[in-house]
């Protein structure tokens, strides 16, 4: 399994995209700025989009992308999302006001995107590829992913706060590799609390959850003023750490996520 970064920034500005990743072809994580990278025959092959929630940045490029390719293609393209989420995107997005309701057009019965709610725990298998929403904690209702790949699982943990239920997860999993947001500087620590996002020292308190953590950890959704001080802050913090408190994980094992990249999973 193939999975391309095309955005893992938490806001946007030059080289800064927001998130979103492609997974072989035909899956998109997340609908984010980065999507405008794609070619329009790269974003036609795209048959199913998952939203871990409604929040822009994970949405942004959606109804552009949409809009692009529709006439492309024969058959509409698959929004898994939780229903909470769902109703979001008819409420404010797809609603004919801000953009057409695609549900419905060109008719019903032959629309350009259909709708299909999810929950945590479910196994969705999209053409033998596994994807299983995972527990988040979030200003509005949201999910993280795992994705099944040949030599173990591809987490994603979405945007959220302090999670054990993930943690919970993660341990049952054979995982090849974890993405997890730190949005914010620990400068910032009191704003990460309050809208329900990790920053380093919250980051650090999660990992010890990790029994084994013998797989590769990457930081997403750094906001761009503040990148180069979380990453700093992580690796002074865990450099610290791991021996008072028995990590496995060293500073180098955390990497900051870049766009562009890709892996096999």
């Amino acid at each position: 399994m193939k999975v391309r970064v095309l955005g893992c920034s938490g806001a946007i500005a030059k080289d800064c995209r927001t998130t979103s990743f492609l997974i072989d072809d035909n899956i998109l994580i997340d609908a984010g700025t980065g999507v405008g990278d794609l070619t329009l025959e790269e974003m036609r092959k795209i048959d199913h989009v998952f939203l871990t929630h409604s929040h822009l940045d994970h949405i942004a490029a959606l109804p552009l992308m949409l809009d692009a390719v529709s006439s492309m293609r024969d058959g509409p393209v698959e929004i898994h999302a939780l229903a909470e989420t769902v109703e979001a995107l008819q409420a404010h997005v797809f609603n004919n006001v801000i953009w057409p309701d695609f549900s419905a057009i060109p008719s019903v019965t032959q629309p350009f995107i259909r709708y299909d709610a999810i929950e945590v725990g479910q196994q969705i298998n999209i053409d033998g590829t596994i994807i299983e929403p995972l527990p988040a904690v979030h200003t509005v209702p949201a999910v993280g992913f795992a994705v099944r790949g040949d030599k173990g699982w591809w987490i994603f943990s979405g945007d959220t706060g302090r999670n054990p239920a993930l943690w919970a997860r993660i341990k049952a999993l054979p995982v090849e590799m974890l993405v997890i947001e730190t949005a914010f500087s620990d400068q910032e620590s009191a704003l990460a609390l309050r809208s329900l996002h990790l920053s380093p020292r919250s980051l650090l308190a999660e990992l010890r959850s990790c029994i084994r953590s013998n797989y590769s950890v990457y930081i997403t959704h750094t906001k761009p003023a503040e990148t180069q001080t979380i990453i700093h802050e992580v690796h002074s913090l865990f450099a610290r750490n791991r021996d008072a408190h028995a990590l496995t994980t060293s500073p180098l094992d955390i990497q900051l996520l870049q766009a562009g990249q890709e892996f096999t999973i």
